[in-house]
């Protein structure tokens, strides 16, 4: 719908000043001497626009971007921890602030890009925008219909600099092991040592469930405890694998005690005091842990990082650190190989010593 202003100068001169609004679009406006020159600008624009939508939509539904995310944040953001939810919720509010005015079908790389270049953060952060976004379009087109194809597919991700390596040493360990036992927050220690036992992500620990749940979660990660088969099972992964951890040692006499005192009501391992049917968020006693143990630039993520040194320097191979952690390729866990050179040392000795004697 245009609407045309009238504008008079300091020297008394009219000018006529168009504003387009049409729905899926942003804004339009130009300025003209004369108003029969304005209303022509404002007829010929809207039927330029409407005919090019036609086109683009004809095999797909006019949902604005805007939409979709809402409905995003409606039905699926539900299906994660209130941290995910609360951190996804704000990067799609920035793309929808942004560029939700368009509708679906206008959507090209070429836009998504430009706003990109805006995205003054880490390589790491700006991955997590374009991950969120993305994944609101294939949800989209894989279960709502809205549209055919993911203009995500076309937009390149930063390079990400060569992951890091902070591991435990013994010292470590031993003050941050005394600090969990110390808290106030009695999942903190089992919580800790189940990580560190099993390399498994922060979400992955903090969605096991005792039995199969009646409405497994949509999306996210999330398992079963198997105590009698002394394992976990990973039904959904963050790269959407099924996984089958060894449950052992300590993690596992500490799994069947917290089994063993359990509430019926309460099938998650690690349940909220206050919403049962949500993990319980252990950062306080994180954080109060860390600065217990005097831990300097170790985050719960670099627990994950202990597990696979303390497997490499233990003789386990990239293909089977790669396998316990779930790392869909080796990329990901050569970062550990320079961990393993005693045991590739002793393996090319055992070679040369049956092949030459």
């Amino acid at each position: 719908m245009a609407t045309i202003e009238i504008r008079t100068t300091d020297t008394g001169e009219k000018t006529y000043r168009v504003k387009l609004r049409l729905r899926g679009y942003p804004t339009k406006s130009a300025s003209f001497p004369k108003l029969s020159e304005a209303k022509k600008w404002a007829v010929i624009t809207e039927a330029s626009l409407r005919e090019g939508r036609i086109q683009k939509t004809s095999k797909v539904q006019k949902h604005t971007l805007k939409e979709m995310l809402l409905k995003y944040n409606l039905e699926v953001l539900p299906q994660y921890s209130d941290k995910e939810q609360r951190e996804r919720k704000r990067i799609l509010e920035w793309w929808s602030e942004k560029i939700g005015y368009y509708l679906l079908s206008d959507i090209s790389h070429i836009i998504i890009n430009e706003e990109k270049k805006k995205l003054n953060f880490t390589p790491a952060r700006i991955n997590k925008y374009l991950k969120n976004l993305s994944h609101a379009f294939s949800i989209a087109i894989n279960e709502w219909g809205w549209l055919n194809d993911n203009p995500m597919s076309r937009v390149k991700s930063p390079k990400l600099p060569r992951g890091r390596v902070r591991y435990l040493d013994d010292n470590e360990r031993n003050r941050i092991i005394s600090a969990c036992k110390k808290s106030k927050n009695p999942m903190l220690y089992p919580a800790f040592i189940l990580s560190l036992s099993t390399g498994m992500r922060q979400g992955e620990v903090m969605n096991l469930y005792w039995t199969m749940p009646e409405k497994p979660p949509t999306y996210g990660a999330w398992g079963i405890i198997g105590i009698s088969q002394n394992n976990i099972i990973l039904h959904q992964t963050k790269n959407g694998d099924y996984r089958r951890i060894p449950l052992t040692g300590l993690a596992y006499e500490l799994i069947k005690a917290e089994y063993n005192k359990r509430n019926a009501e309460n099938n998650l391992l690690f349940p909220s005091p206050t919403k049962p049917e949500q993990p319980i968020s252990l950062r306080k006693a994180w954080l109060n842990a860390i600065k217990e143990a005097n831990l300097e630039n170790f985050r719960w993520h670099d627990i994950r990082h202990t597990s696979a040194s303390y497997l490499a320097m233990n003789g386990a191979s990239l293909i089977d650190i790669a396998s316990i952690l779930g790392h869909k390729s080796l990329a990901m866990t050569h970062r550990y190989s320079h961990l393993s050179n005693q045991h590739l040392d002793s393996i090319v000795e055992n070679m040369n010593k049956k092949i030459l004697g």
